[in-house]
C-alpha cells in the first residue's frame, strides 16, 4: 500500500484538529458551550402610569413601560421560557431626593411592579435591586452628605429597602450600590422580617466602567449625576480587588455573584466561578448592547451572529447566566432551533 504520510503529518505527529470540524454533526458533538434560554435574564425599565411604551434612543429595541405593559412584558418572556426579569425603575423627578428616600415608600413604583408582576406572572422570577441612584436627586447610589457617598446609613436605607421589595414579591434582591458590608446587612435583615427564602444576587465585582452611559439615560439619572462612582465602583484596572471584594460578599451570605459590566470583564468571571464556585452572572450592560445594534444598524456587523457570539463567550468564561437586553430577542430564535 502506498505511504499517503504528509509532511503535516510528521510536523503535528498525525494529530489534526480539524478532524472534529469537518462537518456540522461532528461540530455539534464536541461543542463545549452551549447558550439556551435557560442563561437569560431580562432587564426592563419601568416608569409611572398606564399604556406606556417609551422608545429609549440610546437603546434601540428598548423601551421604558408602565407597569401593565410590563406585565404583558413579563408573560411574553415566561411563554418564551426566560426565567427571570430584573426590574429598574424610572420615578418621577419629584420624589426624588438627597437620600433617595422613596426608596423606603411600600408602594413606590418598583414594588408596585413587582406585585403586579408576581400575581399576573407567578413563575417568572423577579429580581429587584437596592441601589438607590434611581431615587436620588444627585444620581448616586447611595446617600450623599457633602461631598461624600456615605457607606453605613447607606447600608442602613438599603437593607431597610430589601425588606420591603421582598414583602412585594421579589425573589431575588441584586444590591448593586458596592457599599462595604452591604449584603451581611440585607441578609441579616430578610432573616429577621421572616424572607430566609429570598436569595442575595450580588454586584460582586461592578467596575467604574464607560458602559453604563446608556442604562442612565434610561433611568433619567445621567444629567443628575454629580462628580463620578469611583469612591465606591471598582477601578478597572484591578482584578484582584474584585476577587477580595467578592470574598467578602460570599463569607456574608451572598447566594450568587455578579460581574459588570460583562464583556470587558470575561477574566473576573472566570475568575470569579474558579474562586468560589458559586452560581455566576454578568450583566451585559446598555453599552455593550448598544454597540452591537449601533454597529448592525450601520450594517458593519451581522447583528445577530454578533449577539448570539457575545452571550456564548460568557458562558465559555464560567457565566451561569446572563443579564442581557437581548433576552427576548435571543429566545425567539433559540426557539426557532
Amino acid at each position: 500500500m502506498q505511504d499517503r504520510t504528509h509532511l503535516v503529518d510528521d510536523i503535528t505527529g498525525h494529530r489534526r484538529m480539524r478532524r472534529n470540524r469537518k462537518a456540522e454533526w461532528t461540530r455539534r458533538l464536541v461543542q463545549e458551550n452551549r447558550l439556551t434560554v435557560d442563561d437569560l435574564i431580562w432587564p426592563i425599565f419601568i416608569v409611572p402610569g398606564s399604556g406606556i411604551v417609551d422608545p429609549i434612543p440610546a437603546m434601540p429595541g428598548v423601551n421604558r413601560m408602565s407597569i401593565d405593559k410590563a406585565v404583558e412584558a413579563a408573560r411574553e418572556a415566561a411563554g418564551l421560557g426566560i426565567p427571570a426579569l430584573a426590574t429598574f425603575p424610572n420615578i418621577e423627578m419629584e420624589l426624588r431626593d438627597e437620600t433617595g428616600s422613596n426608596s423606603l415608600e411600600a408602594n413606590n413604583l418598583i414594588n408596585q411592579a413587582t406585585s403586579a408582576i408576581k400575581k399576573a406572572v407567578p413563575n417568572i422570577g423577579v429580581i429587584t435591586d437596592v441601589a438607590l441612584d434611581p431615587f436620588t436627586s444627585h444620581g448616586h447610589d447611595g446617600i450623599l452628605r457633602g461631598s461624600e457617598i456615605v457607606n453605613d446609613e447607606t447600608v442602613d436605607q438599603v437593607a431597610r429597602a430589601a425588606v420591603m421589595q421582598a414583602d412585594a414579591g421579589a425573589d431575588i434582591i441584586a444590591p448593586s450600590e458596592m457599599m462595604d458590608g452591604r449584603i451581611g446587612a440585607i441578609r441579616m435583615a430578610l432573616d429577621a422580617a421572616g424572607h430566609q427564602s429570598v436569595g442575595i444576587l450580588s454586584y460582586a465585582t461592578k467596575f467604574a466602567s464607560a458602559f453604563y452611559g446608556p442604562y442612565r439615560e434610561a433611568i433619567s439619572t445621567g444629567g443628575l449625576l454629580k462628580g463620578d462612582k469611583k469612591t465606591y465602583y471598582i477601578d478597572p484596572a484591578n482584578g484582584t480587588e474584585a476577587i477580595r471584594d467578592a470574598a467578602l460578599d460570599v463569607e456574608e451570605g451572598a447566594d450568587m455573584l455578579m460581574v459588570k459590566p460583562g464583556l470587558p470583564y470575561l477574566d473576573i468571571c472566570w475568575r470569579m466561578k474558579e474562586a468560589f464556585g458559586l452560581p455566576t452572572f454578568a450583566y451585559q450592560v446598555s453599552g455593550e448592547y448598544s454597540q452591537i445594534k449601533a454597529a448592525a444598524m450601520n450594517g458593519w456587523i451581522d447583528g445577530e451572529r454578533a449577539m448570539l457570539e457575545t452571550l456564548l463567550s460568557f458562558k465559555r468564561a464560567g457565566c451561569d447566566g446572563i443579564l442581557t437586553y437581548f433576552a427576548v430577542e435571543v429566545a425567539k430564535i433559540l426557539a426557532k432551533r
